[in-house]
């Protein structure tokens, strides 16, 4: 297929975030507070906070700058240093809504663990299969992500114009998989 994409509602995130606090939680992992990479991890952020009740720290990592060509590696847009002595010796969850090339969350891991948490998992609603720019550091031992899916392009129901549109894409999506016998997302 042409330029094959995966669509997502809003629908869908919801139930994909419900099962994996439900996966944190029965693995053993309780968070002391919640780091969502914005702008991607925000929405799944604050709908695992309905599940896990823990504070929400909002930092903004960016790989592109304003004029929009790709730069290097990641750079901090906006962070959490005021905060640095509260996560000293805490538990954190940091989300975001896509593993790509890992480029992004590796380094907020890294700028994370400088704060001395006591542990830190990543919680992704994708994790695209295919061969990363980096790894993670040894200290990440708790890695979630809702789906595991192929190097196509993901549509979030956040950058969508028309949500009915978005909704029905994925709809058509669904039905094109079950007819193909792929598994379904949910």
């Amino acid at each position: 297929m042409a330029e094959e994409k995966l669509y997502v509602s809003y629908n869908t995130v919801h139930k994909l975030i419900k099962k994996l606090a439900k996966k944190i939680l029965d693995s053993g992992f309780d968070p002391d507070v919640i780091v969502a990479i914005g702008s991607g991890g925000f929405i799944p952020a604050r709908i695992i906070k309905t599940f896990i009740n823990r504070p929400i720290y909002a930092v903004g990592i960016s790989y592109y700058g304003i004029d929009h060509k790709h730069r290097e590696h990641p750079t901090k847009i906006q962070w959490i240093d005021e905060v640095q002595g509260q996560l000293r010796g805490k538990k954190v969850l940091l989300i975001d809504e896509v593993d790509d090339t890992r480029a992004t969350l590796a380094y907020c891991v890294g700028e994370l663990l400088s704060y001395e948490p006591e542990e830190i998992a990543v919680l992704i609603l994708h994790n695209k299969i295919k061969q990363k720019d980096v790894e993670f550091p040894p200290e990440i031992k708790r890695y979630y992500p809702a789906m595991e899916v192929e190097d196509v392009w993901i549509k979030y129901p956040w950058d969508a114009d028309d949500i009915d549109e978005q909704e029905r894409l994925e709809k058509e999506m669904f039905e094109r998989m079950k007819k193909e016998g792929k598994e379904l997302l949910i």
